[in-house]
């Protein structure tokens, strides 16, 4: 087992954990949660041994084997499979050591002929023989297709090599397994398989996720990080939120707080119970609210606190799609789309990656024209839209105050700046980080200011894009409780699906390039992609099958090749821009430069040139994200 014995550790002068201590089981499958910055990378540090707490002690039993997955990985030549193969350390030695039997010359062919045979006996005790397959269904299991096996690395994006190195993870035979974020980078099928891998793995696990259903479905057992102790809870997620409500709940500040929030929920209850009691879909929103409403006193102290104004009334539909087709260039994504979007909307997008759902929210936001039919917008329609790429739009020189008083100078309106300090607080900007430059933000911090921003348009539509991936639990929960008090139409693509469950009534589903009504929810959905993988685990042997799969790779290699072309040409530029910045930030670090007044026109040129390289290489990431996008649309996963 593993013993944490009264630790401390620390970043800097700020305490993470001061003389706590836990234990977890051998077998045990164990959820760290806690807020951002709380300290569990730390301790995830600590357990791999690269780093050393401040007093305590870790007792962690020598011969177990520990595997972890990488945050990042380089780019590399080495395939994909190679990679995931590494992961296997036993079986690399054993194939070593075959290879070095076999190229040596013994003293005789008889000991020669032993010293192999001793060495294939090696391997096939290190699974050897089976290992290739192996990695292949990892792959296979997060999304990978067949082709892309012997694919090398820096073919792939970001989120995919995250996906290599989870399998590379998988791939080790290991006594403890430590996984951080698993699911961000994974679509639903994909959280689905990982749920019933992991469920199935025979060692002790950790994982830090703020995916709670993911949690539910993997771990027997919580520690949560909180005022720099370890506080243990038997049991999944939810059972977790339970206990430590009623823990908070028995506090007499809490039970007062906690009145005040219950009655707040109650009242939107009621006016919503009022409006559409009949509706399926409206008791299928009471009953998440009910829950909601249950587990409220275990989020009491979070740091977040807000809502959505009443958005403006506007026509209906909202938005009307007649017999629109989206893709890209010649391609397309989506065929004949025939759908209307009413007020009070609210649409869940299922379908695999790459499937279009990204392209149908950029669609309707107005920033992909279709390739055919017609798309309208209901006159005042105010869209609140949340992507990735928006959070990359901050303006990283300047701070959060100056984002919502450039937002407010926009749409027509003035606040003072205590009043837009207020506003901030509900989102956690308070202090110095609301007056920091938001390019010393951490990429949950800059989702948060984007949020922030949405709420603060008071939109008539949300269109939400993977709005979870850098937020951790608390705000996670502090925007569920939002977007059920939110009286707007909202689409959201996610794979956190206590998200879904909590926010929608409905779900369209993307398949094959159509979109259609999915008439159930998502333990619906999640039966039908298992059955869906059931049968096509017996694909046809027919030679005529067998070439129409080859036919179809070499059309889709064709189609791919001008996109795969493009991205690696910006790659290549984004890698000279950001050289240029760094040599232009040394030059401009050196205190020489302002000491001699003879050099002032030297500095303006240098901030000057300094400008126009950050501009440049912030087009460049922005068409290098948009050729991904249509890249991935076309099946090509961001490949070069």
């Amino acid at each position: 087992m593993i013993k944490l014995s009264q630790i401390s550790v620390r970043h800097g002068a700020h305490a993470l954990l001061e003389n706590t201590s836990a234990t977890i089981f051998p077998g045990h499958k164990v959820g760290l949660v806690g807020a951002n910055g709380s300290g569990k990378s730390s301790l995830f540090a600590v357990l791999r041994g690269e780093l050393s707490t401040d007093t305590g002690e870790v007792d962690l039993p020598k011969a177990w084997a520990v595997a972890h997955m990488a945050q990042h990985i380089k780019a590399l030549d080495q395939t994909a499979i190679d990679f995931v193969l590494d992961g296997d350390e036993a079986f690399r030695a054993a194939e070593r050591a075959v290879v070095q039997a076999e190229s040596k010359t013994a003293s005789s062919e008889v000991d020669e002929a032993m010293a192999i045979a001793a060495a294939h006996e090696a391997l096939e005790a290190a699974g050897g023989y089976q290992a290739r397959a192996r990695a292949a269904r990892l792959l296979s299991g997060l999304g990978f297709r067949d082709d892309e096996f012997d694919a090398p690395i820096d073919s792939f994006s970001g989120g995919w090599r995250i996906r290599l190195s989870l399998a590379k993870a998988l791939m080790c035979p290991s006594d403890l397994l430590l996984l951080d974020e698993p699911t961000n980078h994974l679509d639903l099928e994909t959280v689905t398989w990982l749920e019933g891998w992991l469920k199935h793995y025979a060692g002790t696990l950790v994982v830090i996720s703020h995916d709670r259903d993911f949690l539910d479905a993997v771990v027997d057992t919580i520690i949560h990080i909180e005022h720099c102790k370890l506080h243990t809870y038997k049991g999944d997620y939810t059972n977790f939120e339970k206990q430590r409500a009623e823990r908070l709940s028995q506090q007499q500040a809490a039970y007062v707080k906690q009145q005040q929030t219950m009655a707040h929920m109650q009242q939107f209850i009621d006016r919503f119970r009022a409006k559409a009691s009949k509706a399926k879909a409206a008791q299928s929103r009471l009953k998440a609210l009910s829950r909601l409403e249950a587990i409220a006193p275990a989020h009491l102290d979070s740091p977040f606190d807000f809502e959505f104004s009443a958005p403006p009334k506007v026509a209906n539909p909202l938005v009307h799609l007649d017999e629109v087709s989206l893709g890209y260039g010649d391609h397309c994504v989506i065929d004949s789309i025939g759908m209307s979007l009413a007020p009070g909307d609210r649409i869940g997008l299922l379908g695999l990656n790459g499937a279009g759902k990204s392209t149908l929210i950029k669609a309707i936001a107005g920033e992909l024209t279709p390739l055919s039919g017609r798309l309208s917008h209901a006159r005042g329609l105010n869209v609140g839209y949340f992507a990735q790429h928006q959070i990359e739009q901050l303006n990283e020189r300047e701070n959060a105050i100056w984002h919502i008083a450039r937002l407010d100078e926009q749409m027509g309106t003035q606040a003072t700046e205590q009043m837009i300090r207020d506003f901030l607080g509900g989102f956690d900007f308070s202090g110095d980080l609301a007056t920091s430059c938001t390019g010393q933000y951490s990429g949950g911090e800059k989702a948060r200011l984007v949020l922030a921003l949405l709420v603060r348009q008071r939109p008539n539509l949300l269109l939400l894009d993977e709005p979870t991936n850098h937020l951790d639990l608390e705000m996670r929960h502090a925007l569920t409780v939002a977007l059920q008090t939110f009286e707007g139409a909202v689409i959201v693509v996610s794979h956190d699906r206590h998200l879904l469950n909590n926010s929608v009534d409905q779900f369209w589903l993307i398949h094959q390039g159509h979109l259609s009504v999915f008439d159930g929810d998502l333990n619906d959905y999640r039966a039908q992609i298992k059955e869906r993988d059931a049968s096509s685990e017996t694909p046809s042997n027919s030679e005529s099958s067998k070439k129409q799969r080859r036919q179809e790779k070499a059309n889709q290699r064709n189609q791919l090749k001008p996109l795969q072309n493009k991205l690696k040409s910006l790659n290549a530029r984004i890698e000279k821009l950001t050289e240029r910045r760094q040599t232009q930030d040394s030059a401009l670090a050196d205190p020489d430069l302002y000491h001699d007044a003879a050099r002032a026109d030297e500095v303006s040129d240098l901030i000057a040139e300094r400008a126009r390289t950050q501009a440049e290489l912030e087009s460049a990431e922005a068409e290098w994200m948009e050729t991904a996008e249509a890249l991935e649309a076309c099946g090509g996963d961001a490949s070069a």
